[in-house]
Order: structure tokens, then sequence, then C-alpha cells
């Protein structure tokens, strides 16, 4: 049962306000995530960081968000969607001020830790409370001016954020956040309605079954991949025989392997149920994403610092580079959506990576000096147009794949998968092409291995072609295309549904 909020529309002043505040909640997010690869090389070069001190940049980020963006969604069922909204504004701007004053790594990193927590927070709720306050007539429309008006948002992040870095300083991409939330509180606080769910908040009485949330299946979550993580990062300056690295790689498998069981004993209360994957096709498609994602993470991180570090392009050049990614999926989307729910998932999602791996093999042989119309536009293009491909076909299989009633823990367990994905990338890519320490500022060592991650990130959108080729099957019942699961890291136009 849900509590009872007042019933917007699109065309009252509250509604418009509602969906203000989503919008340019969300909009603060996605502006992040699409220019934080951009602003990579110049951080870097201010505060004197080498290859690891980047990877956690990004990866502190992805973590908390993987790993707690589940948990933050059903903090709003339980203690009221706008409220924990609310928090997660708050907490993702003074995040993002502590970002723009860092004056080391070690201090930006931590920083991108309690930035993440914040969007775990955030995240879920600002689609949450327009599905819970607007009508059902209206609730489509919402939605729809959410997803469309926050991919512009992230389209205009690298012309924004480009600009900042260049004229500013790669700070300002942090504190612009500050207006924007000021904004989003005084709306949310006039015009978003309270929601919650109701059979969350019970917690005892005659008949009722007392719940609980699980925080110790999003901790352990969390150390996996921690331990994981910090294993690859590390490996390269400790070695793979050193204590800290098969200490954290042992951390990140005993918390794989204890999430997997104390979810198991949960049951139906977990914060993964088990029972999900009593579904073949909800397993196969999220391992699909966990390996298309990756390609996507470790392509973007790659470019964005190659293209400045070596092709010796502007921040906002090498931003804008991407746009056509963007606009592709922007256009493309819903498109490629109708498409799979005539035909099925499989050839969407078998064709769709292989055009995206030969875009990344035409862009491994960008050089200094490069053209963007001739050695750039093509590859990105190419990459774009397979991406469109698999988005919406990949969002509407995974909620079809199981029972209505967990379509928001399968939409919010394939947004986890989808970052969970970047962040192994991100942390494996360099240790695979051999790029540590400053060896980013050398062109050499750098061209070397941004050819080398391309080949990876190329193989790895094949090996999700044969998965889908051998599979994926048409799913029982197709979604609705327009909510899909998962946002698309840097430079791309977010995609983000349910919690």
């Amino acid at each position: 049962m849900t509590s009872p909020a007042p019933v917007l529309r699109m065309g009252s002043a509250a509604g418009r306000g509602t969906l203000l505040a989503a919008v340019l909640a969300s909009g603060m997010v996605f502006l992040d995530s699409t220019v934080v690869n951009v602003a990579l090389p110049r951080l870097g070069r201010d505060l004197d960081a080498d290859v690891a001190g980047l990877q956690w940049t990004v990866n502190g980020y992805l973590l908390m968000l993987a790993a707690f963006v589940l948990l933050g969604g059903a903090l709003g069922d339980r203690f009221g969607r706008r409220r924990i909204f609310l928090v997660g504004v708050v907490w993702f701007t003074l995040a993002s001020v502590l970002c723009g004053l860092s004056q080391d790594t070690s201090h930006l990193v931590a920083a991108r830790f309690l930035q993440g927590a914040g969007g775990a927070l955030l995240t879920p709720g600002s689609l949450s409370v327009l599905q819970a306050s607007f009508h059902p007539d209206d609730r489509g429309r919402a939605i729809g001016a959410w997803s469309g008006l926050s991919g512009v948002s992230t389209a205009l992040g690298p012309f924004i954020g480009g600009w900042l870095i260049d004229a500013l300083s790669w700070r300002w991409i942090f504190f612009l956040n500050v207006p924007i939330a000021v904004v989003v509180l005084l709306a949310a606080v006039r015009w978003v309605p309270e929601s919650r769910d109701e059979a969350a908040s019970r917690t005892q009485g005659p008949g009722r079954r007392h719940r609980r949330f699980d925080v110790a299946g999003a901790l352990l979550g969390a150390a996996a991949l921690a331990g994981i993580t910090y294993a690859l990062i590390d490996a390269p300056v400790r070695g793979f025989d050193s204590l800290p690295v098969l200490g954290s790689a042992l951390v990140g498998l005993l918390g794989a392997v204890v999430f997997v069981l104390v979810e198991r004993r949960r049951g139906d209360t977990a914060m993964l149920p088990t029972g999900l994957f009593g579904s073949r096709l909800f397993s196969v498609l999220n391992i699909f994403t966990v390996v298309v994602y990756a390609a996507l993470s470790g392509f973007t991180f790659f470019l964005a610092v190659y293209l400045q570090n070596v092709v010796g392009w502007s921040a906002l050049l090498t931003g804008v580079s991407l746009l056509p990614m963007t606009v592709l999926l922007l256009v493309g989307s819903a498109r490629a959506g109708a498409l799979s729910a005539r035909i099925g998932p499989r050839l969407p999602l078998t064709v769709g990576p292989v055009v995206a791996a030969l875009g990344l093999i035409l862009l491994r042989g960008v050089d200094p000096g490069a053209s963007y119309w001739r050695d750039v536009l093509p590859g990105v293009t190419l990459f774009g147009a397979g991406l469109t491909l698999v988005v919406a076909p990949l969002t509407a299989s995974v909620l079809a794949a199981v029972e209505d009633r967990f379509a928001g823990v399968a939409s919010g367990f394939n947004n986890a998968a989808s970052r969970a994905g970047g962040l192994l990338a991100i942390a494996a890519l360099p240790l695979l092409v051999g790029l540590s320490g400053s060896a980013y500022e050398q062109e050499a060592a750098l061209t070397d291995a941004y050819r080398g991650a391309m080949l990876w990130c190329a193989g790895l959108l094949v090996a999700g072609a044969v998965l889908a080729l051998l599979l994926v099957h048409r799913p029982p019942r197709q979604a609705p295309p327009s909510q899909p699961c998962h946002s698309l890291p840097a430079s791309t136009p977010p995609r983000p549904g349910g919690r």
C-alpha cells in the first residue's frame, strides 16, 4: 500500500515544479558524469595524480552508486521519497563543493566517495517522486519529459564542462552544482509532495512481519566491489604478490561469496532476491550489461585522456567530440526499442555491439594531429549507432524477464550492474595495457596503452554479441522501452529508470 499523495497534473504549477526539481537534480548528477572524464588530464596535472589517482577519481563515485543505489530507493520508500530526495540533493552538493576544494588526490577521491553516496540517494528519488506523484494519465508524459530533458542536460555537459575547464578550472565542474541545487531545493520544498510505501513503513503489529533494510547486503556488496577494485588498481604498483593486493582480493572474493549466501537466506526481503536469477534470461542480460558497459566506460576513460595528452585537443573539443553518440541515443533509442518489440531483442543485442566494436577499431588508429572529421567522427558515429541498438532493447528485456512485482529491484540491479561493469573496466584496463604511475603524461606510453585498451574494449563488445546470439531470446512479454534502467557514463546521455 502506498500513502496517498496529491495527484499532480502536467498543466499545474505543482506538476511543472515537481518535474523541474526532478529534471534539474538528475541533470546535476548526469552533468558530472559527462565531464569528469574530460577533466582527468587537467586535474591530474594540477594535483600531480598518478594513473591510480585518476582511476579512483572515477571509481570512488561508481563504487558507491553501484553498491548503495538499491538501498537508496528502499530508504525513500520507507522514510518518504521527497525527504530522501532532499537529503540526497544536499549531500551530493556538499560533496561536490569538497571535490572542487580538493588540494590533493586523496582529498578528491574521498570527496568522490561521498558524492557517490549522495548520488545513490538522489538518483532513485528523482524518478520515484514522479512515479508516485503524478496522475496515471500524466505519469507517462512526465517520465518521458524527464528522460528527454535529462538527455538534453547531458548533451550540454560537454559544452559547459569543457568550456569551464578551459576558461576557468576543472574545479568549476563541481562548483556548478551549487546554484543548480539551490533551485532544486526551492522547487522541491515548494511543490514536490511527500509519498512513501506504507507497507515498507510498518514495522510491527498484529499479523505484520517485521521488515528491515538489507544493510548487510549493501555493505557486503560494497566490500566485494571495493576489494576487487583496490587489488586491480594497486597491483601495478605493489605487485600481485604483495600483502595489500592479496588481502584486498581475498576481501573482495569473500565479500562476494558471503553476499550471495546472505541474500539467499533473506529470500524476497533481500536487497537482491536471488530468486530473480531463476530466470536464465535475466541472468544472461545482466552479464551482457556488465560486459557492454565495461567496454563503454573503458573507451571513454582512455579516449578523453588520449585526445588531450597525445592528440593535443582542448577539454572543450574533447567533450564535444563525443556529441554524436549523445545525439544518436536521443534520436534513436525509442526507434530501437520499437524494433526490439517487433522482432525480439536477440538481433539488436547481437548487431549493436559488433557495430560499436567496429567504431572502436577505427578510433584505435587516431594519431597525433588527427582531424576530427576524418579520424574521430566516423568511429564515434559507429560506436554511437551500435550503442543505440543496445540500450532500449536491453532495458525492456530486463524488465520483461521477471515478474511485475520485481520490476523495481530488477531495474535497480541492472543499473548497479552497468556501474559495476564500468568500475571493473576502469580498474582492470590500465593493468592489462601496462599503464601506471605518470605514464599517462608520456606520449609513447599512453599511445600504446590507448590502442591496447581499444582492442580490449572491442573484444568485450564482441563477447557480448556472442552471448546475445547464443543465449538471448524473446521475453514472454515486452516492457515499454521508455524507462531504461541504467545511466551511460562519460559524454553519453543517461537513460536511468527504476530504483
